[in-house]
């Protein structure tokens, strides 16, 4: 039980560096897809918005799905489906085609994210102790290396179609692979009960916190390399520099976010989350210089990195089964994403983008607000294992 145990961990963790890779690979080259077909700030928009229905299509009916089928066979299916969605996006040739290949990578990007964080909880239920943090930290490592990996292939004259179907077929296999890892969740009968039960009120209230996060992560995401070449006129390369290095900074905070939530109480670090996310993102809207703005990004990453695992996470310990508590405020945060980078792409055409981009700013002091109204006190992890079983799993690291 211990080895599956171990193995089921380090499957959820390479599911997120996957995902992580996949997403950011698409994301860091954002310019060079806009010079490829010739697209305005307002058509990215819409292309971001394709993706963004996409997932937020399938995270609407992962709430049953995951009840009945459970995130075991869920990620074995949707992961493969990731990585050929991928794979379109890098060969369309045109806009139509395009907003057909960006919905359907969106669609199988939305089956993972959720399945993938109610797998997490899973193994974190199983462990009987906060490991959702570090598991996000997977994500970072993926983001970080698409990052690194964008700057490589600009700096090599790699075309956008190269460089993000190598990503994305390399990441097929990887994902079938990894199938073989995870663990099964409660019985089906007791999943499919606790979907139908309405969820308790903090769900909503943890939707709502990942929603603001989400919608700065989106925003960083899709419109940080626009600002800085555009805005502060960096080069392509060092602008693709600025969300790796916003993921460092979610990176540092994640790994340590388990330790400093069982120290601190998820309330108060969400608070001081939200500041710091707001005082830093005016950090760099107003940066003089690039270089400013990619070392505050990383504060920026710092900041909110910890808000969506921690949400998460205790909505997994909000009803018996974690997968439709996680699906219910998956879903509401996803939205953040759909609406984040939508928005700010058309208030931009209207204004500016440095303008647009200070809807960020609002988000993080609204998460500081959200958070006061969170139990001073959160609910125990809930332990599936037999205390001998418990203890031994606590060695494996």
């Amino acid at each position: 039980m211990a080895r599956d145990l171990r193995m089921a961990r380090y499957g959820a963790i390479l599911t997120f560096v996957m995902s992580g890779l996949m997403v950011g690979t698409m994301t860091v080259r954002i310019p060079a897809l806009s010079d490829k077909l010739g697209l305005s700030e307002s058509s990215l928009g819409v292309i971001l918005l394709a993706w963004g229905l996409g997932a937020l299509v399938t995270m609407q009916s992962m709430r049953r799905i995951m009840a009945r089928a459970g995130s075991k066979a869920v990620l074995r299916v949707g992961g493969p489906l990731t990585a050929l969605g991928l794979v379109g996006v890098a060969f369309a040739p045109n806009l139509p085609l395009l907003l057909v290949a960006a919905a359907f990578f969106g669609m199988a990007f939305g089956v993972v994210d959720i399945a993938m964080n109610a797998q997490g909880s899973t193994v974190e239920r199983a462990y009987g102790r906060p490991l959702m943090n570090g598991m996000h930290a997977g994500w970072c490592v993926g983001a970080i290396a698409a990052g690194a990996l964008g700057s490589v292939s600009i700096a090599l004259g790699l075309s956008f179609t190269a460089n993000v179907a190598l990503i994305g077929l390399v990441s097929l296999p990887a994902m079938i692979l990894i199938g073989r890892a995870y663990l099964p969740e409660a019985p089906a009968r007791q999943a499919t009960a606790g979907a139908r039960r309405r969820m308790p009120p903090i769900v909503y209230l943890l939707g709502a916190l990942m929603f603001f996060a989400f919608m700065v992560e989106g925003t960083v995401a899709d419109w940080n390399g626009l600002f800085m070449r555009d805005e502060l006129g960096a080069p392509e390369a060092l602008a693709a520099l600025g969300y790796p290095v916003f993921e460092a900074g979610m990176l540092v905070a994640r790994v340590t976010g388990d330790r400093l939530r069982s120290r601190f109480g998820v309330r108060g670090m969400l608070t001081v989350s939200g500041l710091a996310t707001a005082g830093f993102f005016l950090v760099v809207l107003g940066a003089p210089t690039p270089l400013v703005a990619v070392f505050a990004m990383f504060f920026v990453g710092l900041g909110v990195a910890t808000i969506s695992p921690m949400t998460l996470s205790l909505a997994g310990t909000a009803t018996d089964n974690p997968g439709p508590a996680i699906a219910q405020a998956g879903a509401m945060g996803y939205a953040g994403l759909l609406l984040g980078p939508v928005v700010i792409g058309f208030l931009a055409d209207v204004t500016s983008l440095r303008t647009a981009l200070g809807i960020a700013v609002v988000l993080g002091l609204l998460i500081a607000v959200a958070a006061r109204f969170l139990p001073r006190t959160e609910p125990t992890v809930i332990t599936v294992l037999p205390p001998r079983e418990r203890e031994r799993s606590k060695i494996v690291v």
